[in-house]
């Protein structure tokens, strides 16, 4: 069997992290059977005091605007183009907004192999006409292939920097899985894989959510006792969230890394989590749109965006009374709520009745 080309759609901060690892690892010599040893990663270009971004990176072999002061294995190539950088691929590592999915994959429909794979790392929901859609169906849909999941308490910046930490693939198929578990796995950068594929992308999601929560909490003063009751709640929320929604979810499934631990971590590391503090210190005239500029330079946080599509969901259903946390984080990010409120809708919280 010919080795798998892998290429990775997407290059920003964590993007650049998962790049470093599959990089490194398909260069194995153990995996010379496996993987092909040149990586295509597609890259939007963007101008640096008057540089292509693409060229730097293929020159410094580092993404000195997303992932700076970490080097990028030389064997991992930045291309402009999506279609061009997704030919020939056999696993396809989207790693990018969410809400740019959709636009990405009509663009290289048409270019991707027969028989291709592809996995999503991307945090977040899509919206249709009929509701909330997870992202690797959105991705399987529109390229008709299968689509794995990797989510877990993964910060980028410690990933690049080979501290310690798990994540977990969500994989219908087992011998995939395991493919797949060569292809991410490091010393640093343990991987189990579960067959619940939806409940852990609906982890990712939600997580960062309950992420700007903590971070209000944060803002508004309150100490580690408080920020412990909105993971609980938070987590809670979510569970439930998945019943509701996406039936058949596993219990178990939010013990892994994609569900506590990465709820645990988002509140005390995320960018989320930064984002609440900043909305409760920040003006009430000043808007996420505004903080996104000013914090992330460029890149964007999940959080807002996925709250709204939830209360949407919810707000459809008539559900808001049963996810208060969840309602109002939204209300807090669209500056409907005064953050101080918060901590009225804790000690109200229906899991407390």
């Amino acid at each position: 069997m010919a080795p798998k080309r892998i290429c990775i759609v997407g290059s920003g901060n964590w993007g650049s992290a998962i790049a470093k690892i599959i990089g490194h690892n398909v260069k194995q010599k153990k995996f010379d059977d496996k993987f092909e040893n040149e990586v295509p990663m597609y890259m939007y270009e963007e101008m640096i005091d008057g540089k292509k971004l693409t060229e730097i990176v293929n020159t410094k072999h580092e993404n000195i605007k997303y992932l700076p002061g970490f080097k990028i294995p030389e064997n991992v190539i930045a291309i402009p183009d999506v279609a061009v950088a997704c030919k020939n691929a056999d696993v396809l590592v989207f790693v990018l907004p969410h809400q740019f999915v959709r636009g990405v994959c009509k663009q290289i429909v048409g270019h991707v192999k027969k028989g291709a794979i592809a996995v999503s790392m991307i945090k977040g929901f899509a919206i249709t006409d009929t509701g909330i859609e997870l992202i690797s169906h959105q991705i399987k849909d529109e390229l008709k292939l299968e689509c794995a999941v990797l989510m877990g308490a993964n910060l980028a910046t410690e990933v690049a920097s080979e501290q310690f930490c798990e994540t977990t693939i969500g994989c219908k198929d087992a011998k995939l899985g395991q493919m797949l578990k060569e292809l991410f796995e490091a010393e640093y950068f343990r991987v189990t894989v579960v067959d619940d594929r939806d409940t852990v992308e609906v982890c990712g999601a939600l997580k960062n959510v309950v992420g700007i929560g903590s971070g209000i909490v944060d803002g508004l003063g309150f100490g580690d006792n408080t920020k412990a009751a909105v993971i609980r709640l938070g987590l809670m929320e979510m569970i439930k969230f998945a019943e509701v929604f996406f039936s058949g979810s596993k219990s178990e499934t939010f013990f892994e890394s994609c569900g506590i631990a990465d709820l645990v971590a988002t509140c005390h590391g995320g960018r989320n989590r930064m984002l609440g503090e900043a909305i409760v210190k920040s003006d009430k005239n000043v808007s996420v749109r505004v903080l996104e500029k000013e914090i992330l330079k460029g890149q964007s946080f999940q959080g807002p965006r996925v709250a709204r599509e939830v209360f949407g969901m919810l707000e459809k259903r008539s559900l808001c009374d049963r996810f208060p946390l969840f309602v109002a984080v939204h209300k807090i990010c669209a500056r409907e709520m005064n953050p101080a409120s918060f901590i009225d809708c804790l000690r109200e919280h229906p899991e407390h009745l």
